[in-house]
C-alpha cells in the first residue's frame, strides 16, 4: 500500500511539473515600435504619397508557450489600419509573427520580429493604427497595445526634404526590387531611431524634391544632443538631376554623446542661401544592445 501510494505522489508531483512547465510566462503587457517615413510616389499618372511603415515587435514581452520537449514558442498578430479623416477606411491588413522556437527562454536577448510595408496615399490627412496582440494571452486589454499616429501628405510646390529615416548600417547600392529598397540603396532600419550599447555611429537617408536640376549645392548635416557641445556640421556637394528626387545620405559619429535624445539636422544650401532643412529625433541608451539587426518577417 505505501508503495502505491509512493508512486502516486511521484507520478502527480512529474504531473505538475509538467503543467508548470507548459504554462505561459508572462512577461508584461506586449510591446510595438511603429516608425513612419513619408515619401512621394514618382508615378506621375497617380501622384500623391508614398508611407513606409516600419514595425518592430520586441519578442521580450511576448508569452512563450512549449511546444515540445526543450521547445518554445511565442505567437503575435499586428493589425495595420490606416483610417480617412472621414473615418472611412484607406488600408486594413494583418499580419501574423511566429518567431522560430527557442530550447531556452531564460536568454536575456530573443531577436525581435520587423516587417516592413510600403503604401501609396492620396495627398490628405490620417490615422495610422498598430494593434498588437499576443497569441498565448486571453484577448484581453494585458494582451494587447495600440500605437496610434496622425498622418499629413502633402507636397509643397517648393523644394522640401522628405522624412529622414535613421539607419543601423550604412546605406548599400543594390538594384533589388523589394520594400527594403529605396533610391537604389538597400536600408537597414533602426527600430524607433534607438542606438543601443554597441552603436558607435548613426546614418540616415532622405530625399530632396523640387530642387533646382544640375546646379551644384551644398549638404550639412550635424547631432545636436542636449548636454553636448555643439557639433561641427558635415558638408557635402550635391547636384540634383532632372525628374527624381537626390538621395541624401550621411553619418554621424555617436561614441562619447550622453544618452538620451539625438536630433539630426540636415540643412542645403544654394550658395548661401538657406534652400530647405529637416530633423528627426532619435534615442541613444545604453541600457540595452541596439535592436538594429531585427530579421523582416516578410
Amino acid at each position: 500500500m505505501k508503495t502505491r501510494l509512493k508512486l502516486a505522489i511521484r507520478y502527480l508531483a512529474g504531473l505538475l511539473l509538467l503543467l508548470v512547465g507548459a504554462a505561459p510566462a508572462w512577461a508584461g503587457p506586449p510591446q510595438i515600435v511603429v516608425d513612419v517615413a513619408r515619401f512621394r510616389n514618382l508615378n506621375k499618372v497617380e501622384k500623391g504619397a508614398e508611407v513606409e511603415i516600419y514595425v518592430t515587435v520586441p519578442t521580450q514581452t511576448l508569452v512563450y508557450r512549449q511546444r515540445a520537449p526543450k521547445t518554445f514558442q511565442c505567437s503575435a498578430t499586428v493589425l495595420l489600419e490606416i483610417i480617412k479623416a472621414d473615418g472611412k477606411p484607406a488600408f486594413r491588413e494583418l499580419v501574423a509573427l511566429r518567431p522560430p522556437p527557442l530550447a531556452d527562454t531564460t536568454l536575456s536577448i530573443k531577436n525581435p520580429q520587423s516587417f516592413l510595408k510600403r503604401i501609396l496615399l492620396p495627398d490628405g490627412k490620417y490615422t495610422l493604427r498598430a494593434i498588437v496582440r499576443d497569441q498565448y494571452r486571453p484577448a484581453t486589454a494585458a494582451g494587447t497595445a495600440i500605437v496610434e499616429r496622425l498622418l499629413l501628405l502633402e507636397a509643397p510646390a517648393t523644394p522640401f526634404l522628405t522624412d529622414i529615416v535613421l539607419l543601423a548600417r550604412p546605406a548599400v547600392k543594390n538594384a533589388g526590387i523589394d520594400n527594403f529598397n529605396r533610391g537604389g540603396y538597400r536600408l537597414s532600419r533602426t527600430p524607433g531611431g534607438t542606438y543601443g550599447r554597441g552603436a558607435e555611429t548613426l546614418y540616415f537617408y532622405t530625399e530632396l524634391h523640387n530642387a533646382p536640376a544640375g546646379k551644384a549645392l551644398q549638404v550639412r548635416y550635424r547631432l545636436a544632443v542636449a548636454g553636448a557641445p555643439a557639433a561641427v556640421p558635415t558638408e557635402t556637394g550635391l547636384v540634383p538631376g532632372s525628374g527624381q528626387p537626390a538621395v541624401v545620405l550621411g553619418q554621424l559619429p555617436l561614441v562619447g554623446l550622453p544618452t538620451g535624445e539625438v536630433a539630426v539636422l540636415v540643412d542645403v544650401f544654394d550658395g548661401k542661401k538657406l534652400l530647405v532643412s529637416q530633423r528627426v529625433v532619435g534615442q541613444r541608451t545604453e541600457a540595452d544592445f541596439t535592436p538594429a539587426a531585427a530579421p523582416p518577417t516578410r
